[in-house]
């Protein structure tokens, strides 16, 4: 029979329980004790919840280890195996500049879901981190939380019980037709860069993906190209592309962008028949600095801001034409899931839900057209 008390720590104002249950090793019966409870009530379910354990063989014995100690030496350790050199660079300045000055030095089986909700509530408040970082710290906490879980270092992960914060969505600024059009006849629409940014338009691929694409992934016969690898955001490395299962896809581009890719390909040839001096790196990537090598992001972006100005469209990022070319597609009625396909997102709502602000229009087009199919309207 365990034995169960609940008392009040008069000078600390606190709560504390003391269970005795089984015997030790010498055969003495076996007392648990914790103290630090703001009510009676909450001392009294730990007990019972500690008592449950104990009966049904469950009981983790606390673990003394630091969860600095545990991120730190283990889980990005770990990580090593599962994610990008990037992902895991960005992991580790999120885990040591921000979670760990606030949960370090917090015990493995003394962490709290009021803990780990203050240090959500701080780096908002502290507006230090974007909203998606944030969002990017309770992930990395619950991995960790849920994988000490599974070992056995703790009897439940307490980042389970804590909300994800939430992220306001950003405004997303694209360019309307007439815009589009002025751009890609700009004066400066000869420059290297510049098939860079008519792909982007027409195929709605991200950055990485556009100065990874080679030319063996360019198929000129059926007018397509092929996404199987991407450039590092860091520029330093080409990587295969394994973003999410529907990323390495097949996109079919106009002839426009067809014929664009064969001139920008001559050009191409040409400086590698010129390089005399043996400098050339041939990768055989379709975007490439003059010596054949990935290009600098920072050129591209400059090239970029340069285009804009002398088209004297608005201002939009990179990243914008990807929107634009989504947009565009879905004004024109082109069915969700074949953008979805284009844009390589894993599923239609994903789709659906980013570009959610076009679709009071679209349902007005469509109630217009089936108007003038049904009652000549």
């Amino acid at each position: 029979m365990a034995g169960r008390t609940v008392k009040k720590d008069d000078k600390a104002g606190t709560w504390y329980y003391t269970l005795t249950y089984g015997k030790n090793e010498k055969g003495k019966p076996k007392q648990y004790k914790k103290r630090g409870f703001r009510t009676k009530q909450t001392a009294l379910q730990a007990m019972n919840e500690l008592e449950h354990s104990l009966m049904n063989e469950t009981y983790i014995k606390p673990n003394k280890t630091l969860y600095k100690e545990y991120m730190t030496e283990q889980w990005l350790e770990d990580k090593q195996t599962k994610v990008k050199r990037q992902t895991l660079e960005t992991y580790r300045w999120l885990v040591t500049k921000h979670v760990i000055p606030v949960l370090g030095s917090i015990e493995l089986s003394k962490m709290r879901p009021e803990q780990i909700q203050g240090l959500y509530n701080k780096l908002t408040r502290d507006k230090n981190l974007s909203d998606e970082n944030i969002q990017k710290v309770h992930t990395l906490i619950n991995d960790s939380l849920k994988k000490t879980e599974r070992w056995g270092l703790i009897q439940k992960n307490p980042a389970a019980l804590v909300d994800r914060p939430k992220s306001a969505r950003k405004e997303i600024n694209v360019w309307n037709i007439d815009e589009v059009k002025r751009f890609l006849n700009h004066p400066d629409n000869d420059s290297r860069y510049s098939i860079a940014f008519l792909l982007a338009l027409t195929s709605g691929m991200r950055q990485g993906e556009i100065l990874g694409l080679r030319w063996k992934d360019v198929d000129f016969e059926n007018g397509l190209v092929r996404i199987t690898q991407t450039l590092s955001s860091d520029g330093k490395e080409i990587q295969p592309y394994t973003k999410t299962k529907a990323g390495a896809r097949t996109i079919n581009l106009p002839k426009g962008t067809m014929n664009a890719l064969k001139k920008h390909k001559k050009k191409i040839q040409v400086e590698r028949e010129e390089d005399r001096a043996g400098e050339y790196v041939n990768l055989d990537l379709v975007v490439c600095s003059q010596n054949g090598t990935p290009t600098n992001k920072s050129n591209i972006r400059r090239a970029f801001e340069r285009a804009i100005k002398l088209s004297k469209v608005k201002r939009i990022k990179f990243h914008g034409m990807r929107h634009t070319h989504a947009t565009m597609l879905l004004i024109q009625g082109v069915n969700p899931k074949v953008v979805s396909e284009r844009l390589g997102h894993s599923t239609v709502r994903m789709t659906l839900d980013v570009y959610s602000h076009l679709l009071p229009s679209m349902q007005r087009e469509t109630a217009d057209q089936l108007g003038k199919t049904l009652f000549d309207e």
